[in-house]
């Protein structure tokens, strides 16, 4: 992801072909699906206190960073509106382009925000918490010593989730559907399987450097004014999702290190991937996100024309 990031900077010819992620997406759904166990059914019931600080979470970091990209960065209201707004890249950009937006900036805030987020946050949880970084969980077995029937389950929950998350029009159903289906089949107990680690990795890598490539053909100094006003924004968001998270880890019973990520304003397979890194709940981590992207997406176009007419 840096490097990529580098060379568009450079304007190194770099490019990241559309083909290559959504097959390594769904592997990442598979993967984080696993992160769901039985104890999970249990776990929900304890989520009310979150989720309703997840919504204020939404609104108020939603405000301040649409005043910020509106008064600082002087960007006009639908651009500055979606670019601000703590949902997904695709979601907002289509959105905030059928209301007037700049596409291309929206995207490139969206994009530079998930990159420094990525870049930082788990940095800031060893510096703050004192979390090991690197404590992951055993993953998969390597390919050649996979069991077959550990290979037909991820190929069977990457099929069944594509076309799920088809039939249920779901937002990042290359990543959700497969995610649902993996999480499915391991809280009823069918199978404990975990995708191979070569397979994972690569998974990985692929998402690392699409997130870096989406600067690929953007003028050298437009990408680092967009990062320059990003840091601003993240700065902003980070703030907020630290006073959040520790608010809500006095009345729920979750402390602050998994609210940070469950909050954080980076994407849901980036941030569920932070998680597993930590050693954090990962089903806990990427139901939140969800919602989040779910509240924002409900929630932007009404509030939006609210906005316009006010």
């Amino acid at each position: 992801m840096t490097a990529c990031t580098v060379a568009a900077v450079l304007r190194v010819p770099i490019g990241a072909p559309a083909i290559i992620r959504p097959p390594m997406t769904m592997v990442i759904g598979v993967m984080l699906g696993t992160g769901f166990t039985s104890q999970t059914i249990g776990n929900i019931a304890t989520w009310g206190p979150t989720v309703i600080g997840l919504a204020g979470f939404v609104i108020v970091s939603g405000a301040v960073c649409v005043t910020y990209f509106r008064r600082v960065a002087g960007f006009d209201v639908p651009t500055a509106f979606f670019a601000g707004m703590p949902g997904g890249l695709v979601e907002m950009v289509i959105l905030g382009e059928t209301k007037g937006g700049d596409a291309g900036k929206i995207a490139l805030v969206h994009s530079a925000r998930v990159l420094l987020v990525v870049l930082t946050l788990p940095f800031l949880m060893q510096l703050i918490s004192g979390v090991a970084l690197g404590a992951r969980p055993q993953l998969g077995l390597s390919v050649l010593d996979a069991p077959w029937t550990s290979h037909a389950w991820l190929a069977s929950s990457v099929v069944a989730g594509a076309i799920i998350g088809k039939i249920l029009r779901l937002p990042a159903r290359l990543l959700l559907g497969p995610m649902l289906v993996s999480a499915a089949v391991h809280m009823l107990g069918w199978t404990h399987f975990v995708p191979s680690y070569e397979i994972v990795n690569v998974a990985q890598v692929v998402l690392g450097t699409t997130i870096g490539c989406r600067f690929a053909g953007t003028s050298p100094r437009e990408i680092i004014r967009i990062l320059v006003i990003s840091i601003g924004s993240t700065f902003i968001l980070l703030t907020i999702t630290f006073l959040f998270a520790s608010g809500i880890s006095y009345v729920s019973t979750y402390d602050f290190v998994p609210l940070t990520l469950a909050y954080s304003p980076g994407g849901l397979a980036e941030m569920s991937l932070v998680a597993l890194s930590l050693g954090i709940d990962v089903a806990f981590v990427a139901t939140h996100h969800i919602i989040r992207v779910v509240l924002v997406m409900v929630g932007a176009g009404p509030a939006f024309t609210i906005l316009k007419h006010s």
